[in-house]
């Protein structure tokens, strides 16, 4: 008898490659699922117990709420018992809007904003001076403690340093029943018709009494309305202006500067919010980016004329509008569409750019008359910015954008905040500049804090901080300490945003829940993996399930329980081949063990390679926490970057070294980061970046489609002698063109069903089952299978059905090659991991005729790899480079560092403590470095150590 309130029971579980399988997983404990890719790990743990789970959770809504969600499906199980509360930590969850932060995620920034609005003094941002207010009785009793016996005028501003005539102003103050105000310094009388120049900048303050101040009774009546009707009319703000002075002196219910009588609103949390229009930039909308017209995109080749499309965003010349303005331009600064644009006059340019309004006079050389011509024209910067600020259409958008730079906020410089909120401060410090710093700078600022504020000060804030030092302490515990509050969601890796929202979890304390993790070891250092272990050991410790997808080893050797999924991918897998503790595991004979005990290994290679003598040289880099590094890439080699996360690996490589090599071997223009100099290129043909972004974004997108082997395989089909009588042509073949698709789902396979509140799911056709093809198109056999047939294929049975046609035998073998033979040719992309995408990416690039100097880039290849496909991805990338290519790979597994010819180790630690070359050269030579972290773990995988 199965205890449930000890185990989850999964039964019969056939979800994907999942063969009919029974498991039984022990609650409140750390319990790991390893096996090969596409073993059918995700499958049991995110598709079937996630997945039920997130439908139990769904039909606990009412009929009424469940009507707007739709029903979720149920996992193809038999049954599962025991199951908690499940929450899934997967790496494609983070928010992709410019507005979300790791602040905002952790809601840190929200505990700051709350500290801030509650505890923080505010600060003049003309004078630095302490901002002051008061209450109506204190301006009351202040007014005859200075004034006493002494003539005054009590004043309301009501215009502060702005242009116009203010004619209806005055007007209005007069029908109030006022008869005096102060412009510029002088009081006058109302009189009909008043107005100021309107072209000047103006102060204009109502003149609300003029009293002798004395200590009667009847006085303190007075003052009481007046300061009432004053604060009225004064937005909250009155003056004193003593008889005989030039200098009044301001008083307000508001913070307020003593000196210049600026005012702020009394602060509330949203005052500190960059996504609330009280807090934030009012120039770029709290974004802290705006986008710049750049001169030079608009004008790409100034040896170029207009007559020939030198004006970019206007194209080789036709008759249009557009260009009968540009002619009307060159008339009147006397030069010719056919002049090279560098010839154009400055004042012409500054036209064409920003447009002009004029008319003018033309001496017509046919006729010998006077013409009269005008420019109304708005210029193609402000046309461009208008299109970019409100165009209905993305396309245009994006248009408008190819002529743009995205550049700091010059008004916030990046803060996001408006500048009243900026001058909030806690410890000398504004929230901006708490959100800038790194999460181990922002944690000694909190702890030496409290001892900085006042009694008052000290009670209100003292469980806000509380609050935030426990949430800063859960992201040390995840080794995040490299991270800073303001770092943008969308630049977050996978493995980072996971372990933000692991920390998130911790800080829930929610207990009888199950967690069910992806890989949280992705982009993590050695160093730090133990604390992230010891973060889900504490998860599970307070009472929760803890199942973990994982390849690590250190993570195996630390669960409570193992289940081994295999034996191999795909078909070949979905079966519980060992399951128990890792020590039992050990004891069986399967791939995982083996890699375990070191029966099997990735041996080191005997020799390193020399390269080819030649090498890439970029000096002087300094974005963000880089500190003036110069680097060496000798080519021909397998190049390791290593070091703990947030050194600073990838702003060298994908931030600086590849939008330079991209810019310069193919046009590319994202801009890099700043550097000094880059020697050697001419050394190597192209630049490869293999990352793991996906191969597509939809479900129309495959292996077969993105690697190009699907338009051979069309080709082959239309060839058939069947094919061939009907006339079907290769497009009758694709999914995406009509003719031969099904137009229910027009050739999808899938129909969409919006959930709403829900991510999109996706259901089979139910015209043609999921084939994509209409009944005719079927009808086409090749060597008996039909184009749906092919594409349910898996890869290695692809492989061996085409082994006749070279063309596509060969892009299918390398993605065999590269360890995917599991996969289908027409998988959907939007079902594919990070590391497959990768993979395919890889075997792209292989099945093309490489140059023998080519520089390819891969970001943490590893991802989502088990030891055995660690194993032939790397025969792989050294038969690349054993062409003479260069392979230069960011990493943190020791079985890819160790076979590299050439290391070069960043750090020492992440954030501001990196950026630096710690260590480089042949593995053995690093790993002589005692400063260096990768060493120390490096040591224990060379042999000669």
């Amino acid at each position: 008898m199965i205890n449930y309130e000890e185990n989850i029971e999964v039964k019969g579980a056939r979800v994907h490659n999942l063969k009919n399988i029974d498991v039984t997983i022990p609650r409140e404990k750390l319990v790991v699922i390893t096996g090969l890719s596409g073993s059918g790990k995700s499958s049991l743990a995110f598709d079937t117990i996630y997945a039920e789970g997130q439908r139990r959770y769904i039909e606990t809504f009412s009929a009424y709420a469940r009507q707007f969600l739709g029903g979720l499906e149920r996992p193809d199980v038999d049954k599962i018992d025991g199951l908690s509360p499940v929450i899934a930590i997967e790496q494609k969850t983070t928010s992709k809007s410019p507005r979300s932060t790791v602040g905002t995620i952790t809601e840190i920034y929200d505990f700051l904003r709350l500290l801030f609005a509650r505890a923080a003094d505010a600060y003049s941002y003309n004078t630095g001076e302490k901002m002051v207010s008061y209450s109506d009785e204190q301006i009351q009793e202040l007014i005859k403690e200075y004034y006493n016996g002494k003539k005054i005028n009590v004043l309301a501003p009501a215009i502060k340093s702005r242009k116009g005539h203010y004619r209806e102003l005055f007007e209005q103050i007069g029908k109030q029943g006022f008869v005096k105000v102060r412009v510029d310094g002088e009081i006058k009388d109302i009189v009909k018709g008043m107005k100021v120049d309107r072209y000047k900048t103006h102060d204009i303050e109502i003149v609300i009494d003029r009293l002798k101040v004395n200590d009667s009774e009847e006085m303190d009546k007075r003052l009481t309305e007046t300061i009432n009707t004053a604060m009225y009319s004064g937005d909250n703000v009155l003056m004193i202006l003593e008889e005989g002075e030039s200098e009044a002196r301001y008083f307000s219910r508001d913070l307020m500067c003593p000196t210049t009588g600026i005012s702020y609103p009394v602060p509330e949390p949203n005052t500190f919010s960059f996504n609330s229009p009280k807090g934030m930039c009012p120039n770029c909308n709290g974004l802290g980016h705006v986008h710049e017209v750049n001169e030079n995109k608009i004008f790409p080749n100034k040896k170029l004329s207009i007559k020939s499309g030198g004006i970019a965003p206007l194209g080789d010349y036709k008759k249009s509008w557009a260009f009968k303005q540009v002619e009307t331009i060159a008339q009147r600064y006397e030069f010719e569409l056919t002049d090279p644009i560098e010839k154009i006059p400055a004042e012409a340019m500054k036209v064409l750019l920003h447009g002009g309004n004029e008319s003018f006079e033309v001496n017509s050389k046919t006729l010998g008359v006077k013409r009269n011509y005008k420019i109304d024209y708005e210029g193609i910067a402000n046309f461009i910015k208008n299109q970019y600020e409100e165009a209905g259409t993305t396309s245009l958008k994006r248009w408008a954008k190819d002529f743009m730079d995205k550049i700091t906020c010059p008004v916030c410089e990046g803060s996001r905040l408006r500048k009243e909120s900026l001058n909030f401060k806690i410890g000398e410090k504004n929230i901006a500049e708490l959100a800038h710093m790194d999460i181990t700078d922002l944690s000694k600022f909190f702890e030496n804090l409290e001892s900085s504020l006042s009694g008052n000060q000290k009670k209100i804030a003292e469980e806000i901080i509380k609050e935030i030092k426990a949430r800063i302490n859960f992201l040390l515990d995840v080794g995040l300490d490299y991270l800073s509050l303001n770092r943008s969601s969308k630049s977050l890796s996978g493995g980072e945003a996971q372990r933000i929202r692991l920390a998130t979890q911790i800080g829930s304390q929610l207990v009888g829940v199950l967690y069910i993790l992806d890989e949280p070891s992705i982009g993590l250092h050695q160093r730090d993996n133990t604390r992230l272990i010891q973060s889900l050991e504490s998860l599970r410790d307070i009472g929760n399930s803890v199942i973990v997808v994982e390849h690590d080893r250190d993570m195996i050797e630390r669960a409570d329980h193992v289940i081994d999924i295999g034996p191999k991918a795909g078909k070949h897998g979905g079966q519980i081949i060992s399951e128990g503790t890792p020590a039992e595991l050990k004891n069986h004979d399967t791939l995982t063990a083996g890699y375990m005990t070191g029966a099997k290994e990735i041996a080191v290679p005997e020799k390193r390679r020399d390269g080819n003598g030649k090498k890439i040289v970029l000096t002087g880099c300094t974005g963000n926490n880089l500190k003036n590094v110069t680097v060496e890439f000798p080519l021909g080699k397998m190049i390791g970057v290593t070091g703990v996360s947030g050194s600073g690996k990838s702003t060298l490589i994908n931030e600086t070294l590849y939008p330079i090599m991209n810019a310069h071997y193919f046009n590319g223009v994202k801009k890099p980061m700043p550097y000094k100099k880059i020697k050697g290129l001419e050394h190597i043909d192209k630049v490869i970046d293999i990352n793991q972004s996906p191969i597509g974004r939809t479900p129309r997108s495959n292996p077969a489609t993105y690697t190009g082997v699907f338009s051979e395989i069309r080709s082959l089909f239309a060839k058939t002698p069947e094919a061939a009588i009907r006339g079907y042509k290769p497009g009758r073949f694709s999914f995406n063109v009509k003719g031969g698709r099904c137009e229910t789902c027009q050739g999808g396979g899938l129909r969409v069903i919006e959930m709403n509140f829900l991510p999109d799911v996706y259901v089979d056709c139910e015209t043609c089952n999921g084939k994509r093809f209409n009944r005719e198109t079927l009808e086409i056999r090749y060597k008996g299978k039909s184009i749906a047939d092919v594409l349910e294929m898996t890869i290695n049975e692809a492989v061996d059905f085409f082994e006749n046609i070279p063309k596509i035998h060969r892009k299918l073998k390398t993605i065999k090659d590269v360890g995917l033979g599991y996969i289908s040719l027409g998988q959907q992309s939007t079902t594919l991991s990070g590391g497959e995408a990768q993979r395919i990416k890889l075997a792209t690039e292989l099945s093309k005729r490489d140059t023998g100097n080519t520089f390819y880039i891969l970001d943490e290849p590893t991802t989502g790899l088990h030891f055995e496909d660690i194993r032939v991805l790397m025969e792989v990338l050294n038969r690349l480079v054993n062409k003479g290519n260069t392979i230069l790979v960011i990493e943190h597994n020791m079985d890819v560092i160790k076979m590299a010819d050439y290391i070069i180790d960043i750090g020492y630690e992440g954030g501001r403590g990196g950026g630096m070359v710690v260590a480089k050269g042949t593995p053995e030579e690093v790993a002589k470095d005692n400063k260096s972290y990768t060493a120390k773990f490096l040591k224990k995988e060379l042999p000669h150590f």
